[in-house]
């Protein structure tokens, strides 16, 4: 059995959530075999994240033995003369190698995670973003209200939430984020970061955890008063509270506060996720799209328990890297909770779709992820070149003073 070609599919979800667009992919063996992959927030346009896909199968991966993870993942970790992290060609190799554990496991006739050391988990504990109600399905009309800052509208959702089963919700209050990296947050940022986690904890009391996510737009010394405001209210974490580039920075914010440290959706490869272990982040986040696919974040799970620290995937994506990274979660005896995504398009696209019971997600018995593209609704929802990337930042400097509000903000 080799590995004989290759299509790639750029798709967009029409309600955004997600993501701007998804790279999917189609890997084939010379004996009919298809493996189904997805590539996370290549930098480009589609167009170019395609061929970026197609250039590095035809270069490294074409003609191999499925088997030969190792071989392959070094070829590309090393190509053009790198041989260190490189989050672009991770997430191109991330999802041709998804694919390629999809086609194992249908060669072998077992679930992935059966090939990853069996399935430690029955279920997976899920979370869910506070989105405004209908923002999932476009054919209704989106709620107007502001879940991400007014306290009142997160706590009623985060409630609606657990009465469907939910037992954890995050949020994200402390925007807008800037491209101008860490940066001290304003008095009424902090305010009304901690009036919403507030509300929300007064609403869920001890039903559901808390996450607390910023997407790293704070200095050391703005995460560490924001983190001693939130502490009260016992989130589950402080999700990415600097700039992925700051590793020391995560610890000495994971020092200075009782609350757990979580990142790595902007990370790449056991390298990098090894150096925050080691500055004392407790909770990984890894992205199965972009960390370098599922045998590499195998390795990352594995490595984390060697520092008593959790797993907890990172998912605004499609529903295949979503599979994919419950499979790892599934074999994995430090998961801890995994994101989850469930909009009408996420199940349009794939043949049978994801399924929840009460806030977790069952154990696939199917061979391979477990999954299958419905190419018709895939290829009617093209991604075009010109657009908005995967996720964005605003594109101007903020500042700290307390006169600049959310509506102020072109972007916020």
């Amino acid at each position: 059995m080799k590995l004989e070609s290759i299509e790639t599919y750029a798709t967009a979800p029409p309600s955004g959530i997600g993501g701007s667009f998804w790279i999917l992919v189609h890997v084939r063996t010379d004996d009919g075999i298809e493996g189904v992959g997805e590539c996370y927030g290549i930098p480009f346009s589609p167009s170019i994240a395609c061929a970026m896909v197609t250039d590095t199968f035809d270069r490294f991966i074409a003609g191999e033995d499925p088997h030969n993870i190792e071989a392959m993942f070094r070829r590309v970790y090393s190509a053009g003369f790198t041989q260190r992290p490189d989050p672009t060609m991770m997430s191109v190799f991330s999802g041709i190698e998804m694919a390629v554990w999809d086609i194992l496991g249908k060669a072998a006739g077992q679930p992935v995670y059966n090939l990853l050391g069996g399935a430690f988990h029955q279920r997976l504990r899920t979370y869910t973003y506070l989105y405004p109600r209908n923002v999932h399905d476009p054919s209704l009309p989106t709620d107007e209200a502001d879940v991400y800052h007014d306290p009142d509208e997160a706590a009623a959702r985060a409630l609606e939430y657990v009465e469907q089963g939910w037992t954890a919700v995050k949020q994200d209050p402390a925007g807008p984020y800037s491209f101008q990296g860490g940066r001290e947050l304003s008095l009424y940022e902090l305010e009304r970061s901690e009036a919403n986690v507030a509300a929300v904890r007064q609403a869920v009391g001890d039903q559901a955890d808390i996450l607390f996510g910023t997407h790293g737009q704070m200095s050391t010394s703005s995460a560490i008063r924001l983190a001693r405001r939130l502490e009260r209210f016992d989130p589950l974490w402080f999700e990415e509270p600097c700039p992925p580039d700051q590793v020391e920075a995560f610890g000495r914010v994971a020092h200075a506060t009782s609350i757990p440290v979580a990142t790595g959706e902007r990370l790449t490869t056991r390298v990098e996720f090894h150096q925050v272990l080691k500055a004392g982040v407790s909770i990984l986040q890894p992205d199965i799209g972009r960390s370098g696919g599922v045998w590499e974040t195998k390795k990352i799970a594995v490595m984390a328990e060697l520092f008593n620290a959790q797993l907890a995937p990172h998912i605004y994506c499609g529903p295949v890297a979503h599979a994919a990274a419950a499979h790892v979660a599934f074999s994995s005896p430090n998961f801890l909770v995994l994101e989850s995504i469930d909009t009408p398009f996420h199940r349009d696209v794939l043949v049978k779709p994801l399924s929840w019971d009460a806030g977790y997600l069952a154990a696939p018995t199917e061979p391979g992820l477990g999954v299958e593209l419905n190419l018709d609704a895939v290829v009617a929802n093209p991604a075009t070149d010109g657009g908005r990337l995967h996720l964005e930042m605003c594109q101007q400097p903020l500042d700290s003073a307390n006169r600049r509000t959310i509506g102020e903000i072109e972007g916020g």
